[in-house]
């Protein structure tokens, strides 16, 4: 504590303090406490604000948001990394009610490392090289770490939010092989589903089966190294939403903001309907396998699959959630798109969104993972 130096002798001071009454004592040690609270900038008789709830956002592409708002960081930028994260993905959104509405008053700060094509591989342990269209450098994008080290994952970490998955069976690839077993054929007809399941079709020989099991299998170990770099936090898993019809009849195998593409030089595929069935059902699969991880893991599972149906790619403008091949999207996203060794191109305005969540799908999947986010962040005696 403080000294103070006094010129008083020694029986005067004892005299002085035993002259002293209790409440003028009490008068000198309040004055005291005064004193020090306005010297620690904290008003007196009020308790320290709460450290801030460290919150890490990781995924794919369905979290980093690609072709909805701004970028960020921002075109010109000599931050970009080519991962394709923008102000209205997801956890922007979530971030921003957070604020807005602290949750038990305590302020959330976020770390979003999500990154557009990022596998399950790539959350925990793998580099990854970003494939980004907007503005690449000429050599290409430079790999950057895993998200978790990238992140700074430690035992301070509050909450961790894991969108993943879609890229390691890897859907796209999948759905571009139905778009191309779909040439000549009758809607009703499964070329694709019937060449994964009987063993993967040539360019892509892991049968679907084989592709479910090593998901499984990636996902549990990427959950086991979240956990072990941040052993403190809760950790919430979030599905992929309705991608696709319950009927897929519905589907125009003509429209390209549906499921056709135009390639090229070499014109329109389109899947059949027996195809986008089946894509739904492994749409289907891979939310039972992240959530089926996640409960084995003591985790959180958000679903946003169940109250997204009716808002797949095959619908209506104004009430789908999730674009089609070619959609609606910043001026800044490409029109024409390499995908593997085929060219897709769109017209009429239209930009290569290739099947991701719009505007209205990243406001629904903010809204189920801020209910998860505030729940971990909030103290069981609160909630109850």
């Amino acid at each position: 504590m403080f000294g103070i130096r006094t010129t008083r002798s020694a029986p005067q001071a004892r005299s002085a303090r035993t002259s002293l009454g209790g409440a003028a004592v009490r008068g000198i040690a309040l004055g005291a406490l005064a004193a020090l609270s306005l010297a620690a900038g904290v008003p007196a008789g009020a308790a320290a604000a709460p450290e801030p709830a460290e919150w890490v956002a990781l995924g794919d592409s369905y979290t980093a948001g690609v072709f909805v708002g701004e970028p960020r960081p921002a075109l010109g930028s000599a931050d970009r990394d080519g991962c394709d994260r923008t102000t209205g993905a997801y956890p922007n959104l979530v971030e921003r009610r957070l604020t807005a509405e602290p949750p038990a008053g305590r302020l959330v700060r976020l770390t979003d490392f999500s990154c557009g094509g990022a596998t399950i591989n790539e959350i925990a342990s793998a580099r990854q090289t970003p494939i980004s269209p907007v503005r690449a450098p000429e050599d290409g994008w430079p790999s950057v770490a895993s998200q978790v080290d990238r992140a700074g994952l430690s035992a301070s970490t509050d909450v961790v939010t894991i969108g993943v998955g879609g890229n390691s069976l890897p859907f796209g690839k999948i759905l571009t092989s139905c778009l191309l077993a779909g040439i000549g054929q009758p809607d009703e007809a499964t070329p694709c589903r019937d060449a994964y399941e009987a063993g993967g079709p040539f360019f892509d020989p892991e049968s679907i089966y084989d592709k479910y099991d090593r998901v499984t299998r990636e996902y549990a170990g990427m959950l086991r190294a979240v956990h072990e770099k941040a052993p403190n936090a809760r950790v919430i898993e979030v599905g992929y939403p309705t991608i696709l019809p319950e009927d897929p009849t519905t589907c125009d195998r003509q429209d390209t903001t549906e499921l056709a593409a135009d390639i090229k030089d070499f014109g329109r595929l389109s899947a059949t309907h027996g195809d986008i069935a089946w894509l739904g059902e492994v749409n289907t699969h891979l939310n039972a396998i992240v959530e089926a991880v996640t409960e084995l893991s003591d985790d959180t599972y958000v679903d946003t699959a169940a109250s997204s149906v009716g808002h797949d790619a095959c619908g209506p403008r104004a009430t789908k959630w999730v674009e089609g091949v070619c959609g609606e999207a910043g001026p800044y996203w490409p029109d024409e798109l390499a995908v593997g060794p085929l060219t897709l191109t769109c017209s009429g305005g239209d930009r290569a969104t290739l099947v991701h969540p719009n505007a209205a799908g990243h406001a629904h999947t903010a809204t189920r993972v801020e209910a998860a986010v505030r729940t971990a962040l909030t103290p069981a005696t609160s909630r109850s």
